[in-house]
């Protein structure tokens, strides 16, 4: 169906962007897909947020909200349907300096708030990427350099003003719409359009920030020796490792130990990393004090026309031992994918499993694999990487939704267990029975649960 473009941009509070434009070229890319949509469309507030809503639900066209578009599964964008570009929606206000009360734009990047925050000293627990969009981490959880000691970024939220799909402008908090509020911490981009969000910031320092790297023959026992420490370091200690790095020579790339000391007392830093310096051979300590803002790292987007296949599970600590075994083996071996280990547990354990739409509380680590490249490479790499998630298999379980490249009901059950999708799908049923928020990992408002993987 045609929209009726003319008319609706007469009156459109924003831009509205067809083919050949600036804004069209830069709304319909994704991290990793270009989209043909029919336009794309960048309201200044929530009254074009719910213009836009009625003219794809009228239309009956896919609708894609973009925040960021660092999304990797590529939902930010679509063919021949409308994408709603956030872009300018994100500003950063501080509402609250005694109290940290932040309010931010549904289109802003975690650059933005890193920026406007550190004049105040203070900071809000998120990835670690400028220019991801604070909307696409939030609504999907949130691990990055501070979760341990601050939990995941939705941890912080406070409340959330939320365009539904019948043109509701809500304001969602525990004690409004708690339900929606319930949902919108884990369930994504499922039951509307964020258009600002609220968080608890907190107090900050500089931090030790850096990398310890090791040869590539002691992967296993960094490996197991770093699993190890992080289960009694210091909550103010969150850290990963890198295995594999394509771009640092594969299976003999250096085992890369990031970590994020999150204070700046140097004793207690050292208290803290020392233990991971003593794991091996040190091939190079960069760790050094540093505003919070720098921790966070430029995105780049890859050429068009390269393919990515990324899968992620969380470890319980029952599985930590065999599960950073065959990670070790597989990152050290000819054909290795890029290996990624990321610690949680901490602050993100100390939340009861129902209290929010995130599922997976009890983990300590959870763990991601990727191969990118020509299409032809990506294939020939894909009956390796079915091998070693079989291998990961019992030792693993669950799936982080911001980081899977693809949205296959199996993706969705992993994301969801049982009991959390039955209860999301009651609050899809209230908030967008019709599934107009459809392009993400999807609630479908008509099932109670889907299948296991």
């Amino acid at each position: 169906m045609d929209l009726p473009l003319e008319s609706f941009a007469r009156d459109f509070p924003g831009v509205v962007a067809g083919p050949a434009t600036a804004d069209y070229e830069t709304g319909r890319r994704a991290l990793l897909a270009l989209g043909s949509p029919a336009a794309v469309l960048r309201p200044r507030g929530a009254e074009g947020v719910r213009a836009a809503l009625r003219l794809a639900s009228d239309a009956g066209v896919p609708l894609s909200v973009r925040g960021g578009g660092h999304g990797f599964a590529g939902f930010c964008t679509n063919d021949g349907g409308v994408v709603l570009d956030l872009a300018d929606l994100g500003g950063v206000e501080v509402v609250d300096g005694e109290r940290y009360t932040v309010r931010v734009g549904g289109g802003a990047t975690w650059g933005a708030v890193a920026d406007a925050l550190a004049s105040s000293g203070s900071a809000i627990s998120s990835g670690d990427t400028r220019s991801v969009g604070v909307g696409g981490l939030t609504l999907g959880g949130g691990i990055g350099w501070k979760v341990r000691n601050r939990g995941l970024a939705l941890d912080n939220l406070v409340a959330a003003e939320v365009v539904t799909a019948d043109g509701r402008v809500l304001r969602a908090s525990e004690s409004e719409h708690p339900d929606l509020f319930w949902a919108l911490r884990g369930g994504g981009g499922n039951f509307g359009v964020v258009t600002a969000f609220e968080f608890r910031a907190h107090p900050t320092t500089e931090v030790f920030h850096g990398t310890i790297r090791f040869p590539a023959a002691e992967a296993h026992d960094v490996l197991h020796g770093w699993a190890e420490h992080l289960r009694v370091a210091p909550l103010e200690l969150t850290s990963t490792v890198e295995l594999a790095n394509p771009f640092e020579g594969g299976p003999d790339a250096p085992v890369a130990v990031g970590v994020v000391f999150d204070g700046d007392d140097v004793r207690l830093a050292s208290e803290a990393i020392d233990p991971l310096r003593a794991l091996g051979t040190v091939l190079a300590d960069d760790v050094a004090l540093v505003p919070f803002g720098e921790v966070l790292v430029d995105g780049a987007l890859p050429p068009l026309g390269v393919r990515f296949v990324s899968r992620n599970a969380f470890v319980d600590r029952s599985g930590v031992d065999e599960a950073v075994r065959v990670l070790a083996d597989a990152a050290t071996s000819p054909g290795a994918p890029a290996v990624s280990v990321r610690s949680v547990g901490g602050a993100v354990s100390r939340v009861a499993d129902d209290a929010t739409a995130y599922a997976h509380r009890s983990a300590e680590l959870m763990v991601a694999t990727t191969v990118g490249g020509p299409p032809p490479m990506v294939e020939a790499a894909v009956p390796g990487l079915d091998s070693l998630w079989a291998r990961l298999a019992p030792h693993v379980g669950g799936s982080y939704a911001n980081f899977l490249t693809g949205a296959a009901e199996g993706d969705v059950a992993a994301v969801y267990p049982a009991a959390t999708y039955e209860r999301l799908a009651e609050v899809k049923r209230r908030y967008d029975p019709d599934n107009l928020f459809a392009r993400n990992h999807n609630v479908r408002p008509s099932a109670m649960s889907v299948a296991a993987p």
